[in-house]
């Protein structure tokens, strides 16, 4: 038997005897001594380092046992080495064993299994929460039960199976199941520095349906830092994200307000060293995990009494009375809380003086609403009758919060009077504080509001959607720099207060904070069949939703408003519903139907003689005919567009028109005419304020100086964007910032910076699910290692972009793919292969007539000349 033989029979024993990550180590070590570089001589760990793109101190630790490589990084290493398909699922199960032992002893010793390698994605910290817990409780009493069980829960069986530990906490209104859950978390928030989240999941929010766990899951992965625009579009596809983006995080998660077992299970982490608190008042007896199910009650005697003192602390030594005071409330932690606040707001009161004005209102102890109203009524009683009446109109805000500015509208007062409403109701325990000026109410206390609405609440409540329909027009006019009418569904009577919003970045984030309101708003029309509402709202959000997304709720919102305006008969509205469901149709793929809307929006403006607006979706369909590739109607498209925009003398339009013309004349090889329209749009911009737009035109400014050999020129620009995308908090204009920045690096010979921005932008277009970027990002990666010599991790990273690009019928990517097989081909010697690989994709690029096909005919020419026919 000859030496590889002998090599190959003491790997195949050493594969059978790993048990731990020394072990491990040495089977990779013998793998590199078996691999060989592209000298032919044998492979370094630099030169592994190299390939696989992680740090050389990395994978000398993972080489020599003294780090356990993450499941993904480890079949990197094994592809880099060579290793067979069934030698890589081995290891791989090796080494989810050791994992796997590793957990177990640390759940067995109640600390956290150390893992090197769990480290999170590095993201913008404008675009991340890490920590969203409400403020624990001051005068927290009692439940010692509750929480040493918890504990002990936590010790014997957290993380058991692989899953996240599961604590539910359930009980009657008002028991203290959110306030419990938010003190446990403070509690253990230590042993949790990923992140420490919490979401509200509405099951008992009068007025709302609970949420649903497409809409839960959407806020998680936004809170650690995915853009809600590119989110899959079904439950599954979401759930899987929401767990892969936890795999390797301590993350402690509060799931308040829960439905049911089926709302929960989706929202569930599959990592076992994350914990989840879940509140309802219902049991949830389906829900996994190895958690403890806490069933609350009414606080002990004792302990009701000790609360009530903490909060007043003027009752202490008056025992008897707190203690007929803690029945009233029926022990339960809301009324207790609720009865101190007002013996604390009146220091003439005796407690005797208490107890006589809540046994006057109480109905019955034995009733749950009846227990807590009473309490309620106590509170609301010693208002003044303006505060009463204002308290009485807050509960018919469809929303959940509410600013000053939104109160004063509902209120009708002056923004003085309504903000010190809103401090009356805050101080009397009625409100809580969820941001600066902005107020929540309890889900029951807002029942108990709504049930005491006045006679003329409608008429109110007509003032608050006024107020809304004018200021979200306005804040969308601000920043996107709009000149002309969006909508003509409906006519208001402008608010007497609102913010100021003449700054575009304090325009967008006043949009923004009252997004959820604002769609609440509009439920609330919808449901009422106030059509003309409808599609002035949904207008006045009409580039917020496409801003931040996700576009299936785009796509749902214009759809609902494109009936809305043709039940009114407003074809203004219809044309703008039209306009924005193309956008949205366009960004999901839907390119048949994304022209079919634009092309109806065009002819309705056109019909109204609105020649801004027939531009405008012009400019639409001249992006969709660039996707289909389409160029030469797509140069008409953009060319009409501009002169129509340039005759009415409409800045903003010929921008965004000389943007389509320039990104078209790049496509087709006409750099100097491409450079030349979108500096013109970058000066527009400019001159106009808009950020993402001098965002968008240096980014496409930057390709065309790269693909004319100006790279410093390129760098220039494209450094340029990235500041305004990561300001404005688009994402994907970031990620393809960085991936055209990459591509500058890579040729201009700098690998390791251009490794480093093509797997990153490459991650997370892939996060963000952008196919499109996505396809793009693997051609630009497959280019890199091609010309770093690695044939074979380009040729796989070319294969799984054209298989993308087929997916999503996106030709030039795929005839790039397709080109990228063929030069890797031709490099490897395989001309036959080469010569078939680029044909094809000169065919596409011909087809769809980009400057590309110049240069693949050349490559065939020289293939041909070679003797390959």
């Amino acid at each position: 038997m000859n030496s590889g033989d002998d090599n190959s029979n003491r790997l195949e024993q050493a594969f059978g005897a790993v048990g731990d990550v020394g072990e491990l180590g040495g089977v990779l070590r013998q793998l590199l001594r078996r691999a060989r570089g592209s000298t032919g001589k044998r492979l370094t760990c630099r030169e592994l380092a190299e390939r696989t793109g992680y740090g050389r101190s990395s994978v000398s630790d993972w080489l020599s046992g003294k780090a356990l490589p993450s499941a993904d990084r480890l079949g990197d290493l094994l592809i880099a080495l060579g290793a067979s398909a069934s030698e890589q699922r081995e290891l791989a199960t090796a080494r989810d064993g050791i994992e796997e032992r590793r957990r177990r002893r640390a759940a067995t010793s109640g600390q956290a299994s150390p893992d090197p390698q769990a480290q999170p994605v590095s993201l913008p910290s404008s675009q991340e929460v890490r920590y969203s817990l409400p403020p624990d409780t001051a005068g927290f009493t009692g439940r010692d039960g509750e929480l040493a069980r918890i504990a002990a829960a936590m010790t014997s069986a957290a993380g058991a199976d692989g899953m996240a530990a599961v604590h539910t906490l359930s009980g009657m209104p008002g028991v203290g199941k959110t306030t419990l859950a938010v003190h446990v978390a403070h509690l253990l928030q230590h042993r949790f520095p990923g992140r420490r989240l919490f979401i509200d999941l509405h099951a008992h929010t009068p007025g709302h349906d609970p949420v649903r766990p497409e809409a839960a899951l959407a806020g998680l992965l936004a809170a650690t830092g995915v853009d809600p625009r590119y989110l899959p579009t079904d439950l599954a596809g979401l759930a899987g994200l929401w767990r892969d983006r936890m795999a390797g995080q301590r993350t402690l998660v509060v799931l308040d307000n829960a439905a049911s077992s089926a709302q929960v299970i989706p929202l569930l982490p599959g990592n076992a060293d994350c914990l989840v608190l879940v509140t309802s008042r219902r049991h949830l007896g389906d829900l996994p995990g190895t958690g403890v199910t806490v069933a609350l009650e009414a606080l002990p005697e004792d302990q009701a009494q000790e609360m009530f003192v903490r909060l007043a602390p003027r009752a202490a030594g008056q025992s008897a009375a707190v203690a007929e005071l803690a029945l009233l409330a029926g022990h339960l932690p809301l009324a207790v809380s609720l009865l101190a606040r007002v013996f604390a707001r009146h220091p003439t009161w005796t407690l005797a003086d208490l107890a006589r004005e809540t046994r006057a209102s109480m109905l019955t102890l034995a009733a749950e609403r009846d227990s807590v109203a009473a309490a309620f009524e106590v509170s609301y009683r010693y208002l003044a009758p303006g505060e009463q009446l204002f308290f009485r109109l807050l509960g018919l805000h469809p929303g959940t919060t509410i600013d000053a500015y939104a109160a004063a509208s509902l209120g009708g007062l002056s923004l003085p009077e309504a903000t010190v409403h809103l401090d009356v109701l805050h101080r009397e325990g009625l409100l809580s504080e969820t941001g600066y000026r902005r107020y929540r109410m309890h889900d029951l206390i807002r029942d108990y509001a709504r049930q005491r609405a006045p006679a003329d609440g409608d008429e109110a409540l007509e003032r608050l959607l006024d107020y809304f329909q004018h200021t979200v027009a306005r804040a969308q006019a601000t920043y996107t720099h709009l000149t002309r009418p969006t909508t003509a569904a409906a006519t208001y009577t402008t608010p007497s207060a609102v913010p100021g919003l003449d700054d575009p970045a304090q325009a967008l984030d006043w949009a923004r904070a009252e997004r959820d309101n604002l769609l609440a708003c509009l439920d609330h029309v919808t449901r009422t069949g106030q059509h003309g509402r409808v599609a002035a709202l949904t207008a006045g959000m009409s580039y917020l939703l496409r801003l931040d997304g996700p576009w299936t709720e785009t796509i749902a919102r214009q759809t609902a408003a494109l009936d809305a305006a043709r039940q009114v008969g407003s074809c203004l509205d219809e044309a703008s519903a039209l306009r924005h469901l193309g956008l949205a149709r366009m960004h999901t793929g839907a390119y048949q139907q994304a022209t079919e809307a634009a092309e109806a929006a065009r002819c309705i403006y056109r019909d109204l003689g609105d020649l801004s607006g027939m531009a405008s979706a012009l400019n639409d369909l001249g992006k969709v005919q660039v996707l289909t590739g389409d160029l030469a109607r797509a140069v008409e498209s953009a060319q009409t567009a501009l002169r129509v925009f340039c005759d009415i003398g409409y800045e903003l339009g010929q921008a965004n028109a000389l943007m389509t013309l320039g990104i078209v004349r790049r496509w087709i090889g006409e750099y100097d005419g491409a450079a030349e329209a979108l500096e013109k749009a970058l000066e527009i911009h400019r001159g106009l304020g808009g950020q993402q737009g001098q965002a968008n035109a240096l980014n496409w400014l930057g390709i065309v100086r790269r693909q004319t050999g100006d790279y410093a020129a390129a760098t220039q620009a494209l450094e340029a964007a990235l500041p305004l995308y990561r300001e404005i908090g688009d994402r994907i204009g970031e990620a393809n910032g960085l991936a055209e920045l990459g591509v500058v690096w890579r040729d201009t010979g700098d690998y390791e910076r251009a490794a480093q921005a093509l797997e990153t932008a490459l991650s997370l277009i892939s996060e963000l699910g952008d196919r499109g970027g996505q396809a793009e990002g693997l051609n630009d990666v497959g280019s890199l290692h091609r010309a770093r010599g690695d044939l074979g991790r380009a040729v796989a990273y070319h294969r799984q972009a054209l298989d993308l690009a087929r997916a999503i019928d996106s030709p030039v990517d795929e005839a790039h793919a397709l080109a990228g097989l063929g030069r890797c081909d031709s490099a490897a010697g395989r001309a036959s292969d080469a010569h078939a690989h680029l044909s094809q994709a000169l065919e596409i690029f011909q087809r769809v007539g980009t400057a590309e096909a110049t240069e693949i005919a050349a490559e065939l020419d020289a293939l041909t000349t070679s003797g390959v026919s």
